[in-house]
């Protein structure tokens, strides 16, 4: 987590910083504080880009902030998860999507 604050408080934001599956050897009960930091990093002007494999984050995370690959015959398309009006109106019920993605519901996602 230290090596994570560090870098999202550079004081000279990089553009774009990408970030590939920050839940290794965190504890899941950091997942909310690090999206927060990642939020925080955006306001600044930063943008980042997150992969992940973590419920706990994607339980921390907006809507609007989640976008998913899915392969359909070969080719791998962007979708937005507020996209899909299943999911965002169990979002507008206050479930959440790490719970969500468990129980299946972001078809084309999972290696199966």
């Amino acid at each position: 987590m230290f090596a994570y604050l560090v870098l999202l408080h550079d004081s000279k934001p990089h553009p774009l910083l990408c970030i590939e599956e920050p839940e290794n050897q965190l504890y899941p009960t950091l997942m909310g504080e690090l999206a927060e930091e990642f939020r925080d990093y955006a306001r600044r002007g930063g943008q980042v880009m997150v992969s992940t494999h973590s419920p706990d984050l994607l339980n921390a995370v907006r809507l609007e902030e989640v976008l998913r690959l899915v392969k359909e015959s070969g080719l791998s398309q962007i979708r937005r998860a507020q996209d899909d009006p299943q999911v965002k109106r169990y979002m507008e019920q206050r479930d959440k999507m790490g719970y969500l993605w468990k129980q299946g519901f972001f078809t084309g996602v999972d290696p199966a």
